[in-house]
């Protein structure tokens, strides 16, 4: 797939309109594609936010003069930490991260290789920021992330501008693919997987076999709160990542191939993490993980994110707390009711099921179908009645019917989520689906994807018109993208960058708005994903 995109390669490094790639892509609706797929200047937001690892440090290779290091991260937030893991790991060496790639002397693209559209859209980036090397700008280009696990040989071969490769379980290379240091003590903790895990090994769940160039071993690191981090998100908010991998056998995905075996951070690492970012001065944290409710089972703790998130809520400092990717079968009603029991958390759960007609979820080796999971989601509401819901689903899985994909829209409309993005299938070499037959065309895709996000735009309409006239706490994060007129913020209801904003038209004259403080506000209109509010 490389290889067909770089013998394009000298058109893109001529485009004249090429992406910048110290700028974010614009904001163009609420697909969770475009979200996804954004550049991300990872130093935009702070001035000094390095969580140093006091017994960990590499050696620098030039003490004289420090090198200039920018960073690209796309994709989504487990690959955010592994970009602010590098970066902290590179300042902690010496180096001088910069905002400014055109003042860069090396530059760190951290790609995201999920489907189709991400791998298209990193090796986009790779390109333009090939153009500034080729332009005398920037001395050294290092890719890191899944496009790597994916595409390491070919990316190597194709694109001469790259130095040096950095895969998702080599993060410490990246001090000798920069220059910046020479090797220190590996700064992660190596962990055990799970007995499902070596179960689905012998069943070919992890091969790479089908990858050209691809290095047979798994990434089976997880960084822990000794390491080096240099966060990029605003101040009030951090994402933690607790665990790492997957073991399930859905057929539609790379990620265990990319990211290795599933395994958790163990207890205490993870809240003196949430204790040192919240002394910081962090209000929000977001647990994130391939499967966070899985968190723990693989060093036999029960109920493990549930207990997590009991000791976290426990931290005077933190505000919210929320985690991401739930597992539907995983959702127990320990989970739910430590949600309702603590102010400190969300209200809010996110749980992917991807289908809901049985047949094409059996297809995907997932199980369950509507009526279980319209159970579930009644237990959810029933246990935390002010809970928002949040889900994804893949549309154009191979051999879905035109019955099947009703059957889901049916059940969209009986569901009601608050939150809801939709991928079209992406066919990806290594992947259990991609032998299978049946392969709906491009088009039919596209056409079920809109056709559903118009069903989930109807009911997203009617929800949020049901918001009017209530208050909330909402956390202020600046101006508005679309105009300096407006501020914006965030309620609890809303997770950082994936769900839908709140505008705010009015702000007492008394009061000076602060970034990243929090207020009271009312909702005063509604449209489709938005809310417009006023400060009270």
């Amino acid at each position: 797939m490389v290889r067909n995109r770089v013998a394009r390669r000298a058109r893109f490094l001529d485009e004249s309109l090429a992406l910048s790639v110290d700028t974010f892509l614009p904001r163009a609706g609420p697909g969770p594609v475009v979200r996804m797929l954004k550049y991300l200047n990872c130093m935009s937001n702070r001035d000094s936010a390095l969580e140093l690892a006091p017994e960990w440090n590499g050696t620098s290779s030039n003490t004289s003069s420090k090198k200039k290091v920018a960073f690209v991260s796309l994709g989504c937030p487990k690959n955010l930490v592994d970009s602010e893991v590098m970066m902290g790991m590179l300042a902690q060496a010496g180096a001088d991260l910069t905002s400014h790639a055109q003042d860069a002397d090396i530059i760190v693209v951290n790609t995201c290789s999920f489907i189709d559209a991400a791998q298209q859209e990193s090796v986009n980036a790779i390109l333009d920021v090939a153009r500034l090397k080729a332009q005398g700008s920037a001395k050294k280009l290092v890719v890191a992330g899944c496009l790597v696990e994916r595409f390491r040989h070919e990316i190597q071969k194709n694109i001469p501008e790259v130095d040096a490769v950095v895969g998702t379980g080599e993060l410490d290379r990246i001090l000798v693919a920069t220059g910046v240091a020479t090797p220190a003590p590996l700064p992660f903790v190596i962990l055990a997987s799970r007995a499902e895990a070596k179960a689905r090994e012998t069943q070919g769940r992890f091969s790479r076999e089908a990858w050209e160039g691809a290095i047979a071993d798994l990434p089976n690191y997880l960084y822990d709160d000794t390491t080096p981090r240099l966060l990029s998100t605003p101040g009030h908010t951090a994402y933690i990542k607790i665990a790492e991998g997957c073991d399930h056998p859905c057929t539609f995905c790379i990620i265990p191939q990319l990211r290795g075996k599933f395994r958790s951070r163990q207890f205490a690492s993870v809240v003196a993490e949430a204790e040192r970012l919240a002394r910081g001065g962090v209000r929000e944290i977001t647990l994130i993980g391939q499967d966070t409710t899985c968190y723990g089972e693989d060093f036999d703790l029960k109920d493990g994110l549930a207990l997590l998130l009991d000791q976290l809520a426990r931290i005077e400092d933190l505000r919210w707390i929320r985690f991401l990717y739930a597992y539907p079968n995983k959702i127990s009603l320990r989970l739910l009711e430590t949600i309702a029991q603590h102010e400190r958390i969300c209200s809010y759960v996110d749980v992917p099921l991807q289908h809901a007609s049985p047949a094409v979820l059996k297809r995907m080796k997932r199980g369950g179908g509507a009526d279980v999971f319209l159970r579930l989601l009644e237990k959810v509401r029933r246990v935390i009645p002010s809970v928002a819901l949040r889900t994804s689903f893949i549309v154009g899985f191979p051999g879905e019917t035109e019955r099947e994909f009703e059957e889901l829209c049916d059940f969209v409309r009986a569901a009601q989520f608050d939150w809801m993005g939709v991928f079209g299938y992406s066919d990806q070499e290594g992947a259990g689906a991609h032998p299978l037959g049946s392969k709906l065309p491009p088009g039919e895709i596209e056409r079920r994807r809109k056709h559903l996000m118009q069903v989930q735009r109807q009911i997203s309409r009617k929800l949020k018109k049901t918001m009017v006239g209530k208050q909330f706490d909402l956390v202020l994060e600046g101006t508005s993208e679309d105009t300096d007129l407006l501020l914006e913020g965030r309620t609890p209801l809303h997770a950082p960058e994936i769900d839908g904003k709140v505008l705010i038209n009015e702000f007492p004259q008394s009061q000076i708005p602060q970034i990243g403080a929090f207020y009271r506000c009312e909702i005063t209109e509604a449209h489709d994903y938005d809310l417009v509010a006023r400060i009270l």
